[in-house]
């Protein structure tokens, strides 16, 4: 059983519920035990840090300066957020460079009784443990209910592999952890090369236009490959597309209807775990006939690409990693 502080973040009790619903009998299942950081606050999201830097890198210096002193053996936070993920990384890490931010942070936490001493945690996204510490051959050992038929557009976001501060992910642009998971339930991975683009994060209420034709790029190239469901990491990411794809259709003129969940919830249905412990049903883009194709025999005809114009510019190749530890973790 391995051990690890959690940082659940404010979304896991509201919007990310079936997030949090599935991680748990989830993580049970491949034995990862969270030890929930007591009286954690909220990271600030995008917000704060624009708007006050160091009052926002304090809250969430609170959060670490907690976990350290809740550590009792647990050395590692584990957050399911993407957005949190970041934020408590990127503290951790510009405190560490001990420039005086580290100290007026300290200053700050110092008022409620608190220090942090960078570097004394490591910091992982949920799937970043699930993939490179729990393994993926854990994980196909508990998989009772292959997902095959079902074909998946993995849909990271743009927070979580980027910036990599603690060097973690596979490539900041096409990141392989989360293929190669769903692979491993058994299910199809669809191309998908809008992985890391924005979901529009807070744009429905500052820009809706903006947000639309965001959420309308992601979706309307899932549907164009085919995919009969999205997955996410991050709950901003997955509650945007999903409670705001009708509002896209109206804007735009368009009919999507394509459902996304979370990873942990397609894992628990490949672990054969009830669909409503794993909070399906909750979705507004309902995942119910997406999820009717899993055990299906289904040929998909595949677009052909127009021939390459011999006088157009080369495309880059992925920056894959070559850390020599996680080398043979993200091969195929």
């Amino acid at each position: 059983m391995s051990k690890y502080l959690y940082y659940p973040g404010c979304s896991m009790e509201g919007s990310g519920k079936a997030y949090h619903d599935s991680l748990m009998p989830v993580c049970e299942k491949i034995g990862l035990e969270l030890q929930e950081i007591d009286d954690w606050n909220c990271c600030g999201a995008t917000e704060y840090l624009g708007i006050n830097k160091l009052p926002a890198y304090a809250l969430i210096g609170r959060n670490l300066a907690l976990a350290e002193a809740q550590a009792n053996g647990a050395k590692d936070i584990v957050a399911p957020c993407s957005a949190c993920y970041l934020n408590l990384t990127k503290t951790d890490s510009y405190m560490a460079k001990k420039d005086g931010v580290d100290e007026l942070i300290n200053d700050a936490l110092a008022a409620g009784g608190l220090s942090y001493e960078p570097g004394q945690l490591s910091i992982f996204h949920l799937l970043d443990v699930i993939v490179h510490e729990v393994g993926l051959d854990t994980v196909k050992k508990n998989v009772v209910r292959p997902l095959t038929g079902l074909r998946v557009a993995p849909y990271v976001g743009c927070m979580a592999p980027r910036y990599d501060y603690a060097k973690r992910w596979s490539d900041s642009e096409h990141p392989l952890e989360l293929d190669l998971l769903i692979e491993a339930l058994g299910a199809e991975v669809v191309d998908y090369p809008l992985k890391t683009h924005c979901c529009g994060g807070h744009m429905p209420q500052i820009s809706p236009d903006t947000a639309y034709e965001l959420i309308h790029r992601l979706v309307d190239y899932a549907e164009e490959v085919k995919t009969d469901i999205m997955v996410a990491i991050c709950p901003m990411c997955q509650m945007n597309i999903d409670a705001y794809q009708n509002e896209t259709n109206q804007h735009l003129g368009t009919n999507h209807k394509m459902p996304i969940v979370f990873f942990t919830q397609l894992m628990g249905l490949a672990f054969g775990i009830d669909e409503k412990t794993l909070g399906f049903g909750t979705e507004l883009i309902s995942a119910k006939d997406a999820l009717a194709e899993i055990g299906s025999e289904k040929t998909v005809v595949k677009k052909k690409r127009p021939r390459k114009d011999k006088n157009a510019l080369p495309m880059p190749q992925p920056l894959i990693s070559k850390a020599p530890t996680r080398e043979k973790e993200i091969s195929r």
